[in-house]
């Protein structure tokens, strides 16, 4: 809109960093005072799309011995509230969602919750009054505190802990550097780039076939450029066929090639532009860089995440006691089908 002139005429002339500021503040504004979250909790169907399958898979998972815990940096009145829409309407038996979870914690401060240990709480009262509190325990629920606390109080440390977030930084890069826990990050926007690569297929089979027309037709005019530099030092070209073309046959063929890699680029060109357009047409895929390099964002997950999804409750199509391995990691001197059998 500021690059259209569409803001309204009453906004002070602005750039990019006055809008950003402009727009931060609005949204600390909001969160501070509680002007929105208020407005979640009188109307959390217009606000939330509650997933039906992920009280379940949580359930699932507690059945089956696992210990959960809920950390949040929303404050309890908001945190009861979204959770009993979220959760309790898809248990069973009338159960409440604090009976999944062995703790709760919130107001947590995250990302300092991982690193600094803030003063501990206990919420004693369904109106969310809180006292001070030194050790925490099982089945509490609690406000502050710092992730060693839990550790202590739970009885558990480093790989042992599985930790579900869905901020990159926040939630899985922290954790895993100080904590060492294990990480799950949940990244909703998979499910729509899923389904953009697939519509997208056709368009980049045809965009990789030209790559790979533009690489064979580079590849001859480098051998090409190379015949005629050894050719000005009285030495023998690469192929036979080279070797014998005099220097104005090398000259035209070297421009043929030319030509002919510039109109390959004047096709590869728009058709990379419109690679990711499917998922997101200013910034493309979330995952991918260009056609062939992965995202900074992915690089992150494969550093830091030990495993990605697009939803906890993806988790109740297998067994809580599964145990999830990465795929076999290609390397770029991986042996290929059509490499000779002696090796390079």
């Amino acid at each position: 809109r500021l690059d259209d002139g569409a803001l309204p005429p009453d906004v002070e002339p602005l750039d990019y960093q006055g809008i950003y500021k402009v727009v931060a503040k609005a949204l600390f504004r909001a969160h501070v005072e509680g002007q929105l979250k208020n407005e979640i909790i009188n109307e959390p169907e217009r606000f939330v799309e509650p997933d039906p399958e992920l009280p379940l898979a949580l359930l699932d998972q507690k059945e089956a011995g696992k210990r959960l815990i809920l950390i949040t940096n929303s404050d309890y009145h908001y945190t009861n509230k979204m959770m009993q829409y979220a959760f309790n309407q898809y248990l069973p038996n009338g159960m409440d969602w604090r009976a999944l979870f062995d703790m709760v914690i919130v107001s947590a401060r995250k990302p300092e919750f991982f690193q600094v240990s803030h003063p501990l709480y206990e919420v004693v009262t369904d109106d969310g009054l809180m006292r001070p509190c030194f050790k925490a325990r099982s089945g509490g629920l609690y406000c502050g505190g710092s992730a060693q606390m839990v550790e202590k109080a739970l009885g558990f440390q480093g790989d042992s802990t599985l930790y579900v977030g869905d901020h990159i930084y926040t939630d899985v890069i922290l954790s895993k550097v100080h904590l060492r826990w294990r990480t799950a990050l949940i990244c909703r926007e998979l499910e729509k780039e899923v389904k953009a690569l697939a519509y997208g297929r056709e368009h980049r089979a045809k965009l990789i076939q030209l790559m790979n027309q533009k690489d064979i037709v580079g590849d001859v005019f480098n051998q090409l450029r190379l015949a005629f530099q050894r050719r000005t030092m009285g030495r023998v070209a690469q192929t036979a066929s080279a070797t014998d073309m005099d220097e104005r046959e090398l000259t035209e063929s070297m421009q043929k090639m030319l030509i002919i890699m510039q109109r390959l680029d004047e096709k590869i060109a728009p058709m990379l532009e419109a690679d990711g357009e499917y998922f997101n047409k200013r910034w493309g895929y979330l995952s991918r860089a260009g056609l062939w390099d992965k995202s900074h964002l992915t690089r992150q997950i494969e550093k830091y995440a030990d495993i990605y999804t697009s939803r906890v409750s993806n988790f109740l199509r297998y067994s809580p006691f599964m145990y999830f391995r990465s795929q076999a990691q290609s390397l770029a001197h991986d042996l290929h089908p059509y490499w000779p059998s002696n090796g390079l």
